[in-house]
Parts: C-alpha cells; sequence; structure tokens
C-alpha cells in the first residue's frame, strides 16, 4: 500500500509541479507537444501503477499487481534496450529500482492470495 501511495504522489508531482518531476528522473521539461507527452506519459504511468499497486494490496486482489509489476519490470527492460541500442546512459539505479520493484510486486502477486 505504501508503494502504491509513492507512485500515486509521483503521478501527482506530474500534474502540478512537472518540472520538479522531470529533474527528479534526470529530464528536463520539455516544451510543446513533447511537455504534453511527457507530463501525460508519465502522470498515467505513475498514478495507474500505484492506484493498481494499492487496489492489488486488499485481499483477495493481489492478482492486480500483476500490472504495476509488467509496468515497471518491462520499463527496465526498455531502459536497458535503450542503452544497448539507441545510445542512452546505462541507468544502472533507475534500472535497479524497477528490477527490484518489479520482483517484489510479482512475489507479492503470486503469494499474496495463495491458498495456506
Amino acid at each position: 500500500m505504501l508503494l502504491g501511495a509513492f507512485f500515486v504522489l509521483q503521478g501527482l508531482v506530474w500534474v502540478v509541479d512537472p518540472a520538479r518531476a522531470a529533474a527528479t528522473l534526470g529530464m528536463p521539461l520539455m516544451d510543446g507537444l513533447g511537455r504534453s507527452t511527457q507530463i501525460g506519459d508519465f502522470a498515467s504511468f505513475f498514478l495507474t501503477a500505484g492506484v493498481m499497486m494499492m487496489l492489488g494490496s486488499r485481499p483477495t486482489r493481489a492478482g492486480l499487481l500483476y500490472l504495476p509489476a509488467a509496468m515497471i519490470g518491462g520499463a527496465a527492460v526498455l531502459r536497458t534496450l535503450a542503452w544497448l541500442f539507441q545510445g542512452a546512459d546505462f541507468a544502472a539505479l533507475f534500472i535497479a529500482v524497477e528490477v527490484v520493484t518489479g520482483l517484489v510486486l510479482f512475489r507479492a502477486a503470486t503469494t499474496l492470495d495463495a491458498p495456506r
């Protein structure tokens, strides 16, 4: 639940203070359509992941955690591909956090509602 709240908060920061949110991810806030895409995509990513984490933490709802696990784990894979094939810097810290978070969510999804 706490992890979900953190993601929701990050999504809300993208809505109310996008320059700050962008800076925390090591990027400038873009202009024009780029800003629209940046705010819309990042706010949606964090808000959706966070809400699904919060809902998935409720009894009998752990299966909902597969969605944020896939979103966050997928971000780690795609960051790695960007480094390998697109000349991006290797974002080791972000990738490590995403891998650990994705694995924690996946593990929670497979065990929280399991019969004991």
